[in-house]
C-alpha cells in the first residue's frame, strides 16, 4: 500500500534504497519510472548581488525488481535503480561569483540480496551485495575562484562493489514489519582527467604562468555507509501506519582531484550527513483503489555549503494512489518537496560566496508490480 514517487534526499541521492520487493508476498517483478523537477536560485553575496538563476536541472528514474521466493523460508531479490546523480550548473551570465560552476553525475546500481525468515519465527536476517557504475564532470567557474576560474575534471566511468546486510520482524496477521538495513561504503577508483587556466605560482612578475592543472591521476571516491529502518503496522483492517528513519555518513563523500589539491589545497565537494525521517498512512477504500499520504523531514545541516550541493535539509509531502486488479498493482504519487535555505561557501578559512533560498522540487512516479 507504500506510496511511490522519486526521492528527493541528501547528498547527491536520487533514491533511498530501500528493499520493498524483498519482503513482497510470493515470486513479484516491478517497473518504476520518475521525473523530478527542483528548482533552486539565489543571488550573490557582497556588493555585485548578481542573480544565480535556477541551479539544478530535471531528473528522470528508472528502476526494475524482481524477487522470488524459493519457499517458506528462502527468497531473494534482484533490483536495478539509479540511486546517485547530480544536475547543477550556475548559468553563465548570470552570479558573477560562481557563473559556469556545474556538476554532471550519472550512476547505476544492481543489488542482490538474499533473505532467510526463521522458521516458527516472526524474525529474518538478510544479506547482500551492490554493484555501483558510477562517471561524471565537474567544471568551476567565476570570480570567487580567482585564478581557478575555468578549471574542470572528468572522470572515465567505474564499477566497484559493496554489501548490505540487515535484519527483519513481522507479524503478517496484523500487517506489522520492522527492518533494518546496514549498507557499506563503496571505493570507486577513476582516473581523473584535469584541465585549467595556466597559475602562475609567483605571482605577478618576469616568470609565466604554468599549466599546473593539466593532468591525469588516480583519484578515490568514497559512496558512504548507511543506515536504513523502516516500519510499517495495521492500525484497522483497512488502515496502514508506516514510516521510516534513514541516516547516510555523506561527510566522507570527497572529491579531491591531485592537482586541483596541491595548487589550491581544496577538493571540489564537500556534504553535510543527513538524516531523513518519513511517517505516513495508508487506506483501502475498496478491494480495488486505496491511497497513501506521508510526510518527511530531513535534518539540516550547517549553512555553509559546497556550492555544488546548494541547498540544506528538506520538508516534503507525498500523495500516491494504488489500484490493484488481481495480480497487478498500479502506483502512482506525487511529491512536494521545500529544500532549506543555503550559503554557498568556499576556501580556508571558508567564505559564504551566495545566499540560495526558496528552493524546491516537484516529483512524479508510477509502479507497476506484478505478482506470480
Amino acid at each position: 500500500m507504500l506510496g511511490n514517487a522519486p526521492a528527493v534526499g541528501g547528498g547527491i541521492e536520487r533514491n533511498s534504497q530501500f528493499l520493498g520487493p524483498l519482503f513482497e508476498k510470493g515470486n513479484y517483478f516491478e517497473l518504476s519510472y520518475g521525473h523530478v523537477s527542483p528548482s533552486a536560485s539565489g543571488s550573490d553575496r557582497g556588493a555585485f548581488g548578481s542573480k544565480t538563476g535556477n541551479i539544478l536541472g530535471s531528473y528522470n528514474s528508472t528502476g526494475l525488481a524482481y524477487k522470488h521466493q524459493f519457499n517458506e523460508d528462502w527468497s531473494a531479490a534482484l533490483m536495478i535503480d539509479q540511486p546517485l546523480g547530480a544536475d547543477l550548473l550556475y548559468p553563465e551570465g548570470g552570479s558573477f561569483m560562481l557563473g559556469g560552476t556545474g556538476v554532471d553525475v550519472s550512476s547505476l546500481s544492481v543489488t542482490g540480496v538474499v533473505r532467510y525468515k526463521l522458521p516458527q519465527s516472526p524474525f529474518g536476517v538478510h544479506a547482500g551485495i551492490r554493484a555501483l557504475r558510477t562517471d561524471g564532470s565537474v567544471a568551476v567557474g567565476g570570480a570567487a575562484f580567482g585564478p581557478v576560474s575555468g578549471y574542470n575534471m572528468s572522470v572515465d566511468e567505474d564499477t566497484a562493489y559493496g554489501w548490505l546486510a540487515g535484519v527483519s520482524w513481522e507479524r503478517p496477521e496484523i500487517g506489522a514489519r520492522v527492518s533494518m538495513t546496514y549498507t557499506s561504503p563503496i571505493d570507486n577508483h577513476f582516473q581523473a582527467t584535469e584541465q585549467g587556466p595556466l597559475v602562475d605560482p609567483d605571482g605577478p612578475g618576469p616568470a609565466p604562468g604554468l599549466p599546473l592543472l593539466d593532468g591525469s591521476s588516480p583519484l578515490k571516491v568514497s559512496t558512504p555507509e548507511s543506515w536504513n529502518i523502516a516500519f510499517q503496522t495495521g492500525i484497522t483492517p483497512k488502515t496502514l501506519l508506516f514510516g521510516s528513519i534513514r541516516w547516510v555518513e555523506w561527510s566522507t563523500f570527497r572529491i579531491d582531484p591531485e592537482r586541483l589539491w596541491q595548487v589550491t589545497g581544496n577538493g571540489l565537494v564537500y556534504l553535510n550527513d543527513s538524516t531523513t525521517y518519513m511517517l505516513g498512512v495508508g487506506h483501502a477504500f475498496s478491494d480495488s483503489w486505496s491511497g497513501a499520504v506521508s510526510f518527511s523531514f530531513e535534518k539540516a545541516g550547517s549553512d555553509e555549503v559546497s556550492p555544488l550541493a546548494p541547498t540544506n535539509g528538506s520538508k516534503s509531502i507525498t500523495l500516491a494512489a494504488i489500484y490493484t486488479r488481481d495480480r497487478i498493482k498500479v502506483t502512482t504519487g506525487v511529491t512536494y518537496a521545500a529544500l532549506g535555505d543555503a550559503k554557498p561557501t568556499l576556501g580556508t578559512p571558508p567564505v559564504s560566496i551566495a545566499d540560495v533560498e526558496g528552493s524546491h522540487a516537484w516529483g512524479a512516479g508510477v509502479k507497476i508490480g506484478y505478482s506470480f
